[in-house]
């Protein structure tokens, strides 16, 4: 996987979410690329108009939280779909135990365990309230390795053939809560472009880095690299179907 690839991924990523800019914007480069993002993240922070989900976790447990992720994002309205790509599907994550909380607050899905919910895409002044009761959703220590798991995604039937596909995950030197990010950004976007829908199969697997994957890919989530800070990394890759 070259430096090539992995630019020309998070390009195309900019160019889907925010086409009429793209032309406009300096992507020549992973240090263009950065500041380019970092101008987004900080006009996001500073309105309270920018399209957001929240999710909030009780337990993580993340096969369940990959099919959950999956079942909010099939079931959302086109306007929302839209907004939230915009957006480029920003997700702030809390700590907190959703059945305590599903009384005072709206939430648009909640897993049947009751472990995670998510509110939203809406914009930031609807889930304000809920954002300032709650801390940020923390887990430092790494990622590990475990055993290929594989999960369904909920939803309802379509004329849309299921289909099977692997979900490499990165977990060298990357948090628990970054995972968190970065596969919640690939399954999101992954689900509004079609790639997956109800009845697919994913199988989670683990891996160290995503360089040494054979597998051929058809979306990755390419972010700044935990080793090499001015070179860039996939963090999470979904295959063609197999």
């Amino acid at each position: 996987m070259t430096s090539v690839t992995l630019l020309k991924s998070a390009v195309d990523r900019v160019r889907s979410a925010r086409p009429e800019l793209a032309d406009r914007l300096d992507l020549s480069s992973t240090q263009a690329l950065r500041a380019v993002r970092d101008g987004f993240h900080a006009r996001g922070a500073a309105g309270s108009d920018e399209t957001l989900a929240v999710v909030v976790v009780g337990r993580l447990d993340l096969p369940r939280w990959v099919r959950e992720t999956c079942a909010f994002a099939l079931a959302l309205a086109p306007e929302a779909r839209e907004a939230w790509r915009r957006s480029f599907t920003r997700t702030v994550y809390l700590a907190g135990n959703p059945s305590n909380l599903r009384e005072r607050f709206a939430f648009d899905h909640i897993a049947g365990d009751d472990s995670v919910a998510w509110a939203g895409p809406a914009p930031g002044a609807a889930t304000a309230t809920l954002r300032r009761l709650l801390k940020a959703f923390e887990s430092a220590h790494e990622l590990t390795a475990r055993p290929p798991v594989t999960v369904s995604v909920p939803g309802r039937p379509t004329s849309r053939p299921p289909v099977h596909r692997d979900l490499y995950v990165a977990t060298a030197k990357v948090t628990v809560t970054d995972a968190l990010v970065h596969v919640n950004h690939l399954l999101a976007e992954a689900v509004l472009d079609g790639l997956i829908g109800p009845d697919d199969r994913l199988t989670l697997r683990f891996v160290p880095r995503l360089a040494g994957v054979g597998a051929q890919l058809a979306m990755l989530r390419v972010d700044t690299d935990v080793h090499r800070p001015d070179e860039l990394q996939a963090y999470a890759g979904l295959t063609t179907e197999n």
